[in-house]
C-alpha cells in the first residue's frame, strides 16, 4: 500500500471499524470475506476505506487499494493494475477467465507469507473487465483467506449492473455510515477552524449539511478561505456560502445520472417552493412511476430528503446543470404550467419573479392577489417584490398601471413610509377621475400622509377642492370627501393655525356625533390635534371621545392601517389610559403573529406611553428598549407621529443608555419640526445628566420654541418648560425659573389632566421654595392622588416630606415608592423614618443638619441642596461638617450608613 492516501481523524465511526477489525482477525484465521461499505455521496465510505489500510489489525496483511473513476471505464482491467500495482509489472489483456485464473494464483502467493486485504473504492465505476474479475475473488475470498472490502454509492444507476450486484450479494457485512451528530460535527468544524468555532455557528453548518462529512469538510475550508470568524453572529450566512469542492463532485455525480433524473433535477430546481409532486413530474416530462423512482435513487444518493433536495449545495449543483438560457425557458414553461393547474397565487408569482418576458393581464392579476397574501402573512418585503414585478406587465402610462402603484404604496408603507407617499403621488396622475384619485390617497392611514412632500400635498388639496365640503355630500363621495380631510388636517398638524382650526372642527363634528366609519377617522385625527394643542377641548372631553372611538377599533385589525395610535396617546396624554393595557397586549400578540415588525414597534412604543404615565418605570424602560430594537426611531418606516412618541418617552423616562442609543441613530436632522424639536428634548437630557446646564437650557429654549410656534403645548406629553424650569433654577436664575414653572402650571390646568397639573405644581413649588413651595407641593400631593401616574406622586410626596419633615409624609412615600419599585426614593424614606432617638457620639441633630443630611443622602448636591432649602451653599457646608462631627464620620460616604444604623434625635434651633 502507498502513502498517497492521508488519514484523517474519524468521528462517529467506532462501530463500523471494530466490525471491520473482526472481519481482519477472522482472515487471519484463515477467513476471509466480503465487505460493503455502502451509502450516498459524501457519507465517509472514502475515508474508512483509508483509515481501515492504516488500522492496526491490518498491520500483518498485504494491503492492496484501487480507486474507479467515471472516466475510467473505458480503460480494460485499470482497477486490477491498480490493485496489483505494488506487487506486479502489470496484467496483460486476455480473456476475463484467464485473467481471473492469473491473478488467482498471483493472490495464493501473496497469501501464502500474509493474508491479503483488498480496498476498492466507488466499485459501481469499475470497468467491465475489472468488475468479472472482482466477482470472481470475491466468491473465492473465504477460502482464500483473503479480506475484499469494497466501497459502492447507493442511488448511482452504475450500482443496480448485474456484476456489481453479485458482488454485492457475494457480501458477509454491509455497512453504512450514517451522517454525523452535531456533536461531531462541531469536532470536524473546530479541527478545521479552530476553537473560536462556537455551538450555534456549528449547529448552522449541520443544519446546512445534514451532517454529512464531505459538505461539512468543504463548507469549513470555504469558510476558513472567507476569512470570517465562525462565531454565532455568522451563522445566518453559513447558507449563502457555496463550497466549491463539494459542489462540483455533486455536479459530477448529476451529470453522471440518466436524462429522465437530470430532468427532474432541474426541474425541482425551477420550482423551488412550487415543487409540488405534480407539478415536477408536468414539468420534467415524467410519469408519476418514473417521478417516484426517480426521488427514490436520488433519495439512496443522499441528495433528495423526501421530494426535496436534501441540503442546499445539492440545489445548487442541480442549479448548474442549466445554461441561464435554459432556465429562463424553463422558468416560463413552469409560470404557465402553474397557472393552468390552478395553483396558488404565491406559487405563480414566485416563478414570474424569475421571468423578464412580460405574460400580459392575467399574470398582473396574479401578483396582486400573491402580493395580498404575502401582506397578511407578514411579509411586505415579498408583497413589495411581486407588486414592483407587476408593472412589467401594465402600461406606461394607464389606469391598469396605477391600480399596481397604489397597491405597491400600500405595502411599502409598512418598509418605508416616504416611498409609499412617492409611489401614490406617481399613481394619483394617471387616475381620470377624482373620485378614483381619492381612492387612491386614502389607501394611506392620515399618520403616513402626515410625511407627505409639498407635491403630493398639493395634490391632495386639489382633490378635496374637486370634492368640496363633505357636508354637501352623500354616500360614499361624503364618506371620501371626510377621509381626504382627516388627511389634510394631520398634514396640518405641525402648524399652529392648522391645529385651531382643528380644534373647532372637532366641536362641530361632535354636535352631529356621526358615527361612519369615515367619520371616526377623521374624529380620530381631530382628537389628535386637539391633544396636540391642549386648549379648547379639555382632557376629560378628549378621553371620553377617544374611549368611544377606540372601541370601535378591533384589536385584531392592522394596527398600522388604522387610528389606534392616535386614540392610545390621546388616552395617555389626557391620564385615561387604563383601559388601553389589555387592547394594546391583544393588538401585540396579533401582530406578532402576522410578523410585521413596524407593527410591533408601534405598539411597543404606545405600551411604553402608558406604562410611563402611570408611573411604571420598570415597565416602561424595557418596553421602549424594545421598540427601539425594532425600528420605533426609525420615522422612515414607522412614520414621524410614532418617532415623536417615542422621542417623548425616551426623554422623559432619562435612561442614559437609551437616550445615548437614540441620539447616536440620528444621521440626519428630519424636515417635521416637531421631530427635530423632540430630537432636541433628548439632547437636552444629555447635557443634563453630564451637568452641562448652560448648553441644555439653550437647547431646551429652541425645542420650547419650535414646538410653540407649532402649537404643541400639551404639557402632558412634552413638559419643556417644567425641564428648563429646573435647569434654569440650577443655573440661579431663580426668576425665570418661577415664569417658566408658572407658565407650566397654567398650561396644565387648562389640559386638566392630573398627572400634567400635579407635575407642573410640585415644579412650581420646587422653584418657589419657602411657605408657598409647600403649599403648591400639597396641592400636587391632593391632585396626583387622583392620578395614575403613581411615579409623579411619589415624587410630590419626598417634595412635601422633605420640606414638612412630617414623618407622616414619609411614611407615604415609602409606602407608594415600594408599591412601583422606586428603590431610591423609598430608601431614602426608610432613612427619614429611622431618625428618632439620641446619637451616641457628639450630641444632637438640629432640623436643619436633618434636612441636610437627609438630601444629601438621596444624591443631591450641595448647590441643589440650596437651592431647594432657600439657604446659601455656604450654609449647607456648615450643617454637613457639624452633622459628620456629632456623627463621627469621615464624610459623606458613610453619612447613608451611619443614618441607617442609628437613630437621631433632635436638638432645638
Amino acid at each position: 500500500m502507498t502513502g498517497r492516501h492521508p488519514v484523517g481523524v474519524l468521528l462517529e465511526r467506532d462501530g463500523e471499524m471494530r466490525l471491520l477489525s473482526r472481519t481482519l482477525q477472522q482472515a487471519g484465521d484463515g477467513i476471509g470475506g466480503v465487505v460493503v461499505l455502502a451509502g450516498p455521496l459524501g457519507n465517509g465510505k472514502t475515508a474508512l476505506l483509508r483509515a481501515l489500510s492504516r488500522h492496526p489489525a491490518a498491520a500483518s496483511f498485504s494491503v492492496l487499494y484501487a480507486s474507479a473513476t467515471l472516466m475510467e471505464q473505458g480503460d480494460p482491467y485499470g482497477v486490477i493494475r491498480q490493485l496489483l500495482e505494488p506487487v506486479s509489472q502489470g496484467v496483460r489483456d486476455g480473456p476475463p477467465d484467464e485473467v481471473a485464473q492469473g491473478l488467482l494464483g498471483l493472490l495464493r502467493d501473496l497469501g501464502r507469507t500474509r493474508p491479503l486485504l483488498l480496498l476498492v473504492d466507488d466499485l459501481q465505476w469499475a470497468d467491465p473487465q475489472s468488475s468479472v474479475v472482482l466477482e470472481t475473488l470475491a466468491r473465492r475470498a473465504r477460502h482464500l483467506g483473503a479480506v475484499m472490502v469494497v466501497a459502492v454509492r447507493e442511488g448511482d444507476p452504475l450500482a443496480d449492473q448485474p456484476v456489481v450486484a453479485s458482488i454485492l450479494t457475494a457480501a458477509a457485512l454491509r455497512l453504512c455510515p450514517g451522517p454525523l451528530s452535531p456533536s461531531a460535527a462541531g469536532k470536524l468544524l473546530r479541527a478545521r477552524l479552530g476553537r473560536a468555532c462556537d455551538q450555534t455557528f456549528a449547529l448552522a453548518c449541520h443544519a446546512a449539511t445534514g451532517g454529512n462529512p464531505l459538505l461539512l469538510t468543504a463548507l469549513a475550508l470555504a469558510w476558513a478561505v472567507d476569512g470570517r470568524p465562525p462565531v454565532a453572529a455568522n451563522a445566518d450566512l453559513v447558507r449563502t456560502l457555496r463550497p466549491s469542492l463539494a459542489r462540483e463532485r455533486l455536479v459530477a455525480c448529476m451529470r453522471a445520472l440518466p436524462e429522465p433524473v437530470r430532468r427532474l433535477l432541474t426541474a425541482a430546481v425551477v420550482l423551488g417552493e412550487s415543487a409540488e409532486p405534480d407539478v415536477v413530474s408536468a414539468l420534467a416530462g415524467l410519469d408519476e412511476s418514473s417521478r417516484a423512482e426517480a426521488v427514490r435513487g436520488l433519495g439512496r444518493l443522499g441528495l433528495f430528503s423526501g421530494n426535496d433536495f436534501a441540503h442546499p449545495v445539492a440545489r445548487e449543483a442541480a442549479n448548474d446543470l442549466t445554461t441561464a438560457a435554459e432556465r429562463d425557458e424553463l422558468h416560463l414553461r413552469a409560470v404557465r404550467l402553474l397557472h393552468d393547474l390552478g395553483k396558488p397565487a404565491e406559487s405563480v408569482a414566485r416563478q414570474l419573479l424569475a421571468v423578464s418576458v412580460p405574460q400580459g393581464a392575467w399574470a398582473v392579476e396574479a401578483l396582486r392577489d400573491a402580493a395580498h397574501v404575502a401582506l397578511r402573512r407578514g411579509a411586505p418585503e415579498t408583497a413589495v417584490a411581486y407588486l414592483r414585478r407587476a408593472l412589467l406587465d401594465t402600461s406606461a402610462d394607464g389606469q391598469d398601471r396605477a391600480t399596481v402603484l397604489v397597491d405597491l404604496a400600500n405595502a411599502e408603507r409598512l418598509l418605508d413610509v416616504r416611498a409609499a407617499v412617492r409611489t401614490v403621488s406617481y399613481a394619483i396622475g394617471l387616475f381620470p377621475g377624482p373620485r378614483q384619485r381619492a381612492a387612491a390617497l386614502i389607501r394611506l392611514t392620515p399618520a403616513v400622509m402626515g410625511d407627505a412632500p409639498e407635491l403630493v400635498v398639493s395634490v391632495l388639496r386639489g382633490v378635496v377642492e374637486e370634492f368640496g365640503p363633505a357636508e354637501r355630500l352623500d354616500g360614499v363621495d361624503r364618506d371620501l370627501a371626510l377621509r381626504l380631510e382627516a388627511r389634510l388636517r394631520f398634514i396640518g398638524r405641525t402648524e399652529i393655525s392648522q391645529l385651531a382650526r382643528s380644534c373647532a372642527r372637532l366641536e362641530e363634528l361632535q354636535a352631529g356625533r356621526n358615527e361612519s366609519a369615515a367619520a371616526r377617522e377623521l374624529l380620530s385625527v381631530l382628537v389628535n390635534a386637539a391633544t396636540l394643542a391642549a386648549v379648547r377641548v379639555p382632557a376629560r372631553r378628549v378621553a371620553a371621545l377617544a374611549e368611544r372611538l377606540l372601541a370601535r377599533e378591533p384589536a385584531s385589525s392592522a394596527h398600522s392601517a388604522g387610528t389606534a395610535p392616535l386614540l392610545v396617546t390621546a388616552l395617555a396624554a389626557a391620564d385615561a389610559a387604563g383601559a388601553v393595557e389589555g387592547w394594546l397586549d391583544r393588538a401585540l400578540g396579533t401582530a406578532r403573529q402576522r410578523g410585521d415588525v413596524v407593527e410591533q414597534a408601534m405598539i411597543r412604543t404606545e405600551q411604553a406611553l402608558v406604562h410611563l404615565v402611570h408611573g411604571r418605570v420598570t415597565d416602561a424602560a424595557p418596553a421602549a428598549a424594545d421598540a427601539f430594537g425594532l425600528g420605533a426611531w426609525n420615522w422612515a418606516s414607522v412614520g414621524t407621529f410614532t418617532a415623536v412618541v417615542f422621542g417623548a418617552v425616551a426623554s422623559q423616562l432619562g435612561d442614559p443608555a437609551l437616550v445615548d442609543q437614540v441620539l447616536a441613530a440620528v444621521e440626519a436632522e428630519p424636515a417635521d419640526p416637531c421631530l427635530a424639536a423632540v430630537i432636541g428634548l433628548l439632547r437636552a437630557q444629555a447635557e443634563v445628566q453630564g451637568g452641562r446646564f448652560e448648553a441644555a437650557s439653550v437647547i431646551l429654549t429652541d425645542c420650547g420654541a419650535r414646538l410653540d410656534r407649532a402649537g404643541w403645548r400639551n404639557p402632558v406629553l412634552f413638559p419643556w418648560r417644567s425641564s428648563l424650569a429646573l435647569v434654569q433654577l440650577r443655573l440661579g436664575n431663580t426668576c425665570d425659573a418661577i415664569a417658566l414653572a408658572e407658565e407650566e402650571r397654567l398650561t396644565a390646568e387648562e389640559w386638566g389632566a392630573p398627572s400634567g397639573t400635579g407635575r407642573a405644581l410640585r415644579v412650581l413649588g420646587q422653584v418657589v421654595g419657602g411657605e408657598r413651595g409647600r403649599e403648591l407641593t400639597e396641592r400636587a400631593v391632593r391632585v396626583l392622588r387622583s392620578s395614575a401616574h403613581r411615579l409623579e406622586l411619589v415624587h410630590a410626596l419626598r417634595q412635601w416630606a422633605e420640606l414638612t419633615d412630617d414623618p407622616a409624609a414619609w411614611r407615604s412615600c415609602l409606602t407608594v415608592a415600594d408599591e412601583i419599585g422606586a428603590r431610591q426614593i423609598a430608601q431614602q424614606a426608610r432613612t427619614a423614618l429611622v431618625v428618632g432617638t439620641p446619637v451616641p457620639v457628639g450630641g444632637k441633630l438640629t432640623r436643619s443638619e436633618q434636612k441636610v443630611a437627609m438630601l444629601a443622602v438621596s444624591g443631591r448636591s450641595n448647590q441643589e441642596i440650596a437651592e431647594l432649602l432657600a439657604v446659601s451653599s455656604r450654609a449647607v457646608e456648615k450643617h454637613l461638617t457639624n452633622t459628620y462631627r456629632k456623627l463621627g464620620l469621615r464624610g459623606r460616604s458613610e453619612l447613608a450608613s451611619a443614618l441607617e444604623s442609628s437613630t437621631v434625635s433632635l436638638d432645638e434651633e
